[in-house]
């Protein structure tokens, strides 16, 4: 099978799961037929034991851009909008990489701390964050058109800071530095109410998640065991925007569990059905970019697998 046949397969091979609501934030899960190894190391793993190192590219640094050095004897999956704290500003990465063992290399970054560009470390940390799903939709979009273009990896730097200091300015979040962590922070209790009370069920191997109602985005990995070491991240992601949304005009805020799977169906079959580009990945594998009438969506496809699937509603259907 080609990529697009991998990503596709991978889609509509997923069951779904029993809708849990929390807040005005829902989680239907996407169930795996059958478990499989994951084969590679999570971020946080790696850098607990000390086999994956991430600093500036220079001692002067490069904003859109981070080395990485995996010493390890596994490769190393990062996901799309995972946070790496500390060096001269905070990044999140601009798309899902899987870093092969005994690599280094260079990765594309957006800065997500703006008034902030001196050292607080040598090497970055990872955090417990994934940035918000409407930042990364817009980012997506962004590094979607880049790769087309000209072949680069880069998002709108300017809108990635402008969408954070929105977020910011409506959840009362202030930062000397304009750091997205202060929203997190700021928001810690609420947030990890919804971690808790949308845990990961066996055989889970992703989600797609509702905002008052609507289809806010998908995750899908390869395994349940990825699912259960990153879901926390992307449901905090995905919370922060839960608190973010005003109402909706009819006031909904609940999806009867059958009009949740029909949703999801729908949106699952946009993603199928949206033209796809293909292009070889920043590491292992080959990046796979779907671009819909409504919806945006990527893929990292390595070892005839869809590592990691994600998708949303176009940016101005999102906010």
């Amino acid at each position: 099978m080609n990529t697009t046949q991998i990503v596709s397969t991978a889609l509509q091979h997923v069951a779904f799961g029993p809708l849990s609501e929390y807040n005005g934030l829902g989680m239907l899960p996407l169930m795996a037929p059958e478990d499989r190894p994951a084969g590679y190391s999570t971020l946080d793993e790696a850098m607990a034991q000390h086999r994956l190192t991430v600093t500036e590219v220079t001692a002067d640094g490069h904003v859109p851009e981070l080395k990485v050095e995996n010493s390890g004897e596994t490769p190393v999956l990062i996901v799309d909008g995972e946070e790496l704290v500390g060096a001269k500003q905070n990044r999140v990465v601009n798309l899902t990489l899987l870093i092969p063992a005994h690599k280094t290399m260079v990765i594309p970054v957006s800065c997500v701390e703006s008034g902030r560009w001196h050292h607080t470390s040598r090497a970055f940390s990872s955090s417990s964050r994934v940035h918000f799903a409407e930042g990364r939709s817009a980012k997506m979009q962004n590094v979607t058109a880049s790769l087309r273009r000209d072949n680069s990896r880069r998002s709108n730097q300017g809108e990635v800071w402008d969408i954070i200091a929105g977020k910011a300015s409506r959840l009362e979040a202030s930062s000397a530095t304009s750091a997205m962590s202060s929203i997190y922070e700021a928001h810690e209790e609420p947030i990890d109410d919804f971690v808790e009370a949308l845990p990961p069920v066996d055989r889970q191997v992703g989600a797609v998640y509702f905002i008052q109602g609507r289809v806010a985005g998908l995750e899908l990995f390869d395994s349940a065991a990825t699912w259960r070491k990153i879901s926390s991240k992307l449901t905090r992601s995905y919370a922060v925007d839960a608190i973010d949304r005003r109402p909706l005009p009819d006031g909904g805020a609940s999806t009867p569990r059958a009009d949740a799977q029909s949703a999801a169906q729908a949106f699952r079959d946009a993603l199928v059905s949206s033209p796809s580009s293909s292009f070889p990945a920043t590491g292992a594998g080959e990046d796979v970019r779907l671009t819909g009438l409504h919806v945006v969506g990527a893929a990292l496809v390595a070892d005839e697998r869809a590592v990691h699937i994600s998708g949303f509603p176009m940016t101005d259907e999102v906010r």
